[in-house]
């Protein structure tokens, strides 16, 4: 199992308990109001949009909160100005992190992924030099339980998905898609009556790095002390967690 699904797991466990959900909705809320900035507080005219209010719906976060986040997006409403910057480097064995931020204190948060990069026998880098190792993709999680493996994948190949992965040790499905077809499969998926669990755009590496249990553990606590600084929004690493690896410290 690559690092990124293990890591997509831990976070949605996470999401779904009330002590993190004040975390999830800040995170969201961010999202929403720098979308609406960018192309406006009309979801029917911005993608981007669109699919920011489907994540807080999946969620649960209330209509009253997105609303409000837009309006900050737009100027009807006071509020931060949050820049969007990627920042790159390494972890233990040579592995590739993306660490995607939403911040009002450039210098704040640079600092603060320095340290844990650093703490954890990792590296901040400069720009440019991983990013080459991941694309962007859209993801869409469907449990298991909703449909079978036949009827999914006619679902989602005939909407234009690259592939459908069926780990048989998770009880969800993952669909891949380009980017701008995300919606139209997720769509697709809906009307077929297959619920969704959950949609996003994220970012998969090509290429994975092997680790042992140690390692793998190692970068998955990374990860998580990363996702907890308030202005990370997503982590993202090029490595493989071994099939015996069991979740401790990361849960």
């Amino acid at each position: 199992m690559s690092g990124h699904s293990k890591w997509a797991q831990i976070k949605r466990k996470k999401a779904t308990t009330d002590s993190k959900r004040g975390k999830v909705f800040s995170k969201v809320v961010k999202e929403i109001t720098v979308a609406a900035r960018i192309g406006g507080g009309d979801p029917d005219g911005n993608a981007r949009l669109r699919t920011v209010i489907e994540k807080a719906k999946e969620y649960n976060m209330p209509y009253e909160n997105v609303k409000r986040a837009i309006q900050k997006g737009t100027g009807e409403l006071p509020g931060s100005m949050y820049e969007e910057i990627m920042y790159e480097g390494y972890g233990i064995a040579g592995v590739a992190i993306l660490i995607e931020v939403m911040t009002d204190n450039r210098n704040r948060t640079v600092a603060e992924i320095r340290r844990l990069l650093t703490k954890s026998g990792g590296n901040l880098g400069e720009s440019g030099c991983v990013a080459w190792m991941f694309s962007k993709k859209g993801t869409i999680v469907v449990d298991k339980k909703a449909a079978s493996e036949d009827q999914l994948m006619t679902v989602v190949l005939d909407a234009g998905a690259e592939d459908l992965k069926n780990d048989p040790e998770e009880e969800n499905y993952e669909i891949i898609t380009a980017p701008d077809v995300l919606e139209t499969v997720r769509t697709a998926i809906i009307n077929s009556g297959i619920a969704v669990s959950s949609s996003e755009i994220t970012m998969i590496p090509d290429n994975n790095i092997s680790v042992d249990n140690a390692t793998a553990g190692k970068l998955l606590n990374l990860m998580d002390a990363l996702d907890e600084l308030e202005d990370v929004q997503n982590v993202y690493a090029n490595f493989d967690v071994p099939e015996d690896f069991v979740l401790t410290d990361a849960s």
